[in-house]
């Protein structure tokens, strides 16, 4: 993706400004298989990096490689629990395959659809919400306007980067972050950026 028009657009905010130059060029680094995606996004869910890192490295070693949704449906659920998933997210998985699987949900198709509808149709799979379904967005499908107000991170880079007493509101990072449109999901990265430095 070329980020000059949003960085040349995201800059007359000053204080995003100060932390654009701070922290460099952005790298969203969108595109992958959607799928997998999706399934490393359900094994990440509450867990700390390292440990979801663990996790899903032993559930792709389980099949030498990124499965297809019909080889999950065929794995056995005490093979997956030896990979350090709980039963939930062995469900959640399960459910995904399945949709996919059966063509009810057609992820090839989604990069067609617009935003909203893209979160209405993954956020009919168990245990995949708002959130998991934005940061789909931003970094499978590469869409450049996407607020994800429920983010820690984003909430704590607002608090940081304007000086906030409080974590910010809903509607105190819709009003901050309206002068972002189109470029909402750069803005976004460069709130997450904010908190190293």
């Amino acid at each position: 993706m070329d980020y000059s028009a949003a960085l040349q657009h995201l800059t007359r905010d000053p204080k995003l400004a100060r932390v654009m130059q701070t922290v460099g060029q952005c790298n969203i680094g969108a595109g992958g298989d959607p799928f997998q995606s999706l399934v490393r996004a359900i094994i990440y869910q509450q867990l700390a990096g390292k440990a979801a890192a663990t996790i899903y490295g032993r559930f792709v070693n389980l099949y030498g490689k990124f499965p297809e949704p019909s080889g999950i449906l065929r794995s056995d659920d005490s093979a997956l629990r030896s990979c350090g998933l709980s039963a939930r997210k062995i469900q959640y998985i399960k459910d995904l395959a399945t949709r996919v699987d059966e063509n009810r949900l057609d992820l090839k198709s989604l990069a067609s659809l617009v935003d909203e509808q893209i979160i209405d149709q993954l956020t009919a799979v168990k245990g995949i919400g708002r959130w998991t379904s934005e940061m789909f967005l931003i970094f499978c499908l590469g869409r450049p306007d996407v607020l994800p107000v429920q983010d820690l991170g984003l909430r704590k880079g607002i608090q940081k980067t304007y000086r906030l007493r409080k974590l910010p509101t809903l509607e105190k990072i819709n009003k901050i972050a309206e002068p972002w449109r189109p470029y909402r999901s750069v803005a976004t990265w460069y709130m997450w950026r904010s908190l190293e430095l």
